[in-house]
């Protein structure tokens, strides 16, 4: 393995590497679709990742880093996905070891996802990683 984490900002061209990867979660993003949300939410803080064995994008997160008196500063992971092909090969768990010290090194006192109730792999694979459920997630649309 030689493993590379790029964390590729809004004009990166490796952003087309990685958009496969992570519209195996986010079926709905086409690339340019993608380009634009990530376009707008980087200065906010929004950043994305992908984890390249050699020279192949093999897993991708979106995170960003927030402060809150709940929690203090900590790491919410947007989207965490490995592709498909490349499950259970350690890609997944790698990414998030890497998030996670990415998190540590910025001060932060946790890490915290949300995951569709429906995903029971993922599940599985963040109880494996040492996440617990804490709360309920409520969402409202409008």
């Amino acid at each position: 393995m030689t493993i590379e984490f790029v964390e590729a900002g809004p004009d990166d061209p490796r952003l087309e590497e990685i958009h496969p990867v992570m519209r195996e979660l986010r079926t709905e993003l086409s690339l340019q679709g993608f380009r634009d949300i990530y376009r707008d939410g980087y200065p906010l803080g929004y950043r994305v990742v992908g984890l390249f064995d050699e020279a192949e994008c093999r897993a991708a997160a979106g995170y960003h880093l927030t402060h809150g008196f709940l929690h203090g500063r900590f790491m919410y992971i947007d989207d965490l996905v490995t592709a498909a092909r490349w499950r259970s090969k350690s890609y997944g768990r790698t990414l998030n070891d890497h998030l996670v010290e990415t998190a540590r090194e910025a001060g932060c006192s946790k890490v915290q996802l949300d995951s569709g109730t429906q995903r029971w792999d993922a599940h599985r694979f963040y109880f494996r990683e040492r996440y617990s459920i804490t709360s309920f997630h409520f969402s409202r649309d409008l």
